[in-house]
């Protein structure tokens, strides 16, 4: 299963599912590229360090979605990856039609909040805040409604009542570099 990874950020998502490839712990699938829409992201860092294709695609016109020429300037490279799986591993664009159609039941992302609860920005701050028990993280599939997708799994972890903002983040992401390799694992396993 070729996988391209979609990211905007540092990439520690990315970076464990590269560990998890590393050590044969990825099932079938095998990350082909890696794309950014920011030029410095860090995540385009991780390609020369794990002898995988690195790459900035530039996205705009538009600062928070994926749409326009950016959108046909993504379809057309991640065609030519011919990528079986499309991961959101802290890409910050709001995907629409016709990517979405294009690539229908092909893209999962990773939000750090157990969906339903907390979609959106800031999942992890929105439980934190609520004072939540337990928090965590879900891996679904990526629909026209924003991390409302099907879930496919998630993680759970304790919130302690010493816990502060920071301390739970760094459970969630864990929990998060654990989970995305799995689910990524379990899904070439099956063919996706």
């Amino acid at each position: 299963m070729r996988v391209v990874i979609l990211g905007s950020g540092r990439g520690s998502n990315a970076e464990a599912i590269l560990l998890a490839q590393q050590a044969g712990k990825l099932g079938r699938a095998r990350v082909v590229q890696i794309f950014s829409d920011k030029p410095d992201a860090g995540i385009l860092a991780l390609g020369p360090r794990f002898g995988v294709p690195a790459s900035f695609l530039d996205a705009a016109p538009y600062k928070t979605k994926l749409d326009g020429a950016g959108e046909q300037h993504y379809i057309a490279a991640i065609e030519a990856c011919r990528a079986d799986l499309i991961v959101l591993a802290g890409f910050m664009r709001v995907l629409k039609m016709p990517f979405l159609a294009h690539f229908e039941g092909r893209i999962i992302n990773l939000h750090p909040s157990l969906l339903p609860s907390f979609p959106g920005l800031d999942g992890i701050g929105q439980a934190f805040r609520r004072g939540v028990k337990i928090a965590g993280c879900t891996v679904h599939q990526v629909t026209l409604e924003v991390d409302g997708g099907p879930i496919l799994d998630q993680a759970a972890v304790r919130v302690e009542d010493g816990d502060t903002l920071e301390s739970l983040a760094q459970k969630i992401h864990a929990a998060e570099h654990a989970l995305l390799p799995a689910v990524i694992a379990r899904l070439s396993e099956r063919g996706a």
